[in-house]
């Protein structure tokens, strides 16, 4: 045995591929068995092999610093996540019902807004909201979908099951990197890709396009789509240039396009203009269409949102969606899942308080020390306070924030995230926290990816795993060995 699983200590937290008593987990025992037969120096030189593989395809992606934009290497751990094919069949009924009951809450919220006459969600919490459009009021987009593309973070607690974090709805990002993962994962430990348990993830991009084709306003063999991009300054533009390879798709930026007269959408080609049917957009909505939102936008295409009404091309995701990813909407999914669907939630969230309520926000305000504080609607781990982690001061600061702008703020207990074995220098396993974000797609089916984007906090004991603030990433398996 050459990995020192003895010396092999999770403090107490639920670990991906070890249990309580040191045993390995059922979907974890090939994996280890192999990693075992590995002497240190051939672990070390896979290692290496990783690095250089993730520099030879280009995996990138760019971090903001107060200097500007840094583009980085994708920060990759060789030693995969393991979760058994039974837990994830669940996971995944999950996922698919909680995306159905968010299309239709944002779908009755731009209509007839019957959950709020029912007063299960307070009307000024939706009206308020800063991606509520009003501008899409009325609208009814292809199949009355808004999200059609849908990165849910999950978290495992100390009682090993999984919880729902954040729903992200608006240009959910990150899928790119779940794919790279499994193919630098299959250069680096070839070997274990040679039995079947390990459940693939490669349809992702052909789902993709399915349903991308199935938004599309023409009854047309082969709809024109393209995969809109703000550009390559963007920290996701290796991901935009990657699905639209993938898909077999023009990459346009929004001078690309240009809508005509009769409302058409037009992409600018070499041998003149062609039609457009379908717009995967990976701009934000207020930077869509200078005549209705940003009036200074040079990312979006004048007149695209008078397209869109008109039917006479598909935007995915729709424009207002985003009105379901706010974080204190967030607090409301089980009841949003219970309104829509008569059913009760297969996923539970994490408790969350909401600092709009006076005794929710007095508890928070006393336990700031003790809580992980999140306003409402950043993302990429900006802009929270981590209790148990923050100073004196910066609880200070944040007491501020929430009086000032209590609708703003949302607080939950600070998780015990689970931990996976993780390499660090000179071949060393240390337990890193990490959660996981699925991608749900849903058109005229819905398709959840088998497992997601596991994202590693590289730094001990750290609780931040985004990639913006110095996580990392491993590849994630779904494991169907021992099972029928």
């Amino acid at each position: 045995m050459t990995m020192d699983w003895k010396a092999y200590d999770p403090n107490g937290y639920f670990d991906e591929l070890i249990d309580a008593k040191g045993g390995v987990r059922p979907p974890a025992r090939q994996l280890i068995q192999c990693l075992d037969s590995l002497p240190p120096e051939e672990i070390e030189s896979r290692r290496q092999m990783a690095e250089a593989t993730i520099q030879e395809m280009g995996v990138s992606f760019t971090v903001y610093t107060g200097e500007g934009t840094i583009d980085r290497a994708w920060p990759f751990d060789i030693i995969p996540r393991t979760i058994s094919a039974s837990q994830w069949r669940t996971t995944a009924a999950g996922l698919e019902q909680r995306l159905k009951a968010l299309n239709l809450f944002i779908n009755d919220l731009y209509h007839d807004q019957q959950i709020l006459k029912d007063g299960i969600i307070p009307s000024e919490i939706i009206l308020e909201s800063k991606n509520f459009r009003p501008e899409c009021v009325g609208i009814s987009p292809p199949l009355n979908v808004w999200a059609h593309i849908c990165g849910t973070d999950l978290v495992r607690d100390g009682d090993g099951e999984f919880y729902v974090l954040e729903d992200n709805l608006r240009v959910p990002s990150g899928v790119s990197y779940m794919l790279e993962n499994r193919a630098i994962t299959k250069r680096v430990l070839p070997e274990l890709f040679e039995q079947d348990d390990i459940l693939p993830v490669t349809d992702y991009c052909a789902q993709l396009f399915d349903m991308l084709k199935s938004l599309s306003p023409r009854d047309v063999r082969k709809p024109v789509i393209v995969v809109l991009t703000p550009g390559i300054f963007n920290s996701a533009y290796f991901e935009h240039t990657f699905l639209a390879q993938q898909m077999g798709v023009e990459l346009v930026e929004g001078s690309d396009l240009v809508v005509d007269e009769k409302d058409c959408v037009y992409m600018r080609t070499i041998s003149g203009l062609e039609r457009v049917d379908v717009i995967y957009r990976r701009i934000d909505d207020l930077f869509l269409d200078p005549e209705v939102f940003e009036k200074d936008s040079v990312l979006g295409v004048p007149g695209l949102m008078r397209a869109w009404q008109k039917g006479k091309v598909a935007l995915a995701n729709a424009p207002g969606a985003g009105v379901a990813d706010d974080k204190v909407v967030y607090a409301y999914v089980p009841e949003i899942i219970r309104y829509y669907l008569n059913e009760e939630p297969i996923i539970k969230n994490v408790e969350t308080y909401l600092c709009d309520d006076p005794e929710q926000r007095a508890y928070v305000l006393e336990n700031l020390d003790k809580l992980v504080v999140k306003p409402a609607n950043e993302s990429g781990g900006y802009g929270m306070l981590v209790g148990p982690h923050s100073t004196k001061k910066e609880q200070a600061q944040f007491a501020k924030l929430i009086q000032d702008n209590p609708r703003n703020y949302i607080a939950q207990p600070t998780l015990a995230l689970s931990t996976a074995p993780t390499l660090v220098e000179q071949g060393r396993l240390e337990p890193r926290h990490l959660d996981l974000r699925p991608f749900i797609l849903q058109g005229k089916e819905t398709y959840v990816t088998t497992g997601g984007l596991t994202r590693v906090a590289m730094k001990k004991g750290s609780l931040v795993v985004n990639s913006s603030q110095g996580g990392g990433s491993k590849d994630t398996w779904i494991v169907a060995s021992g099972e029928e």
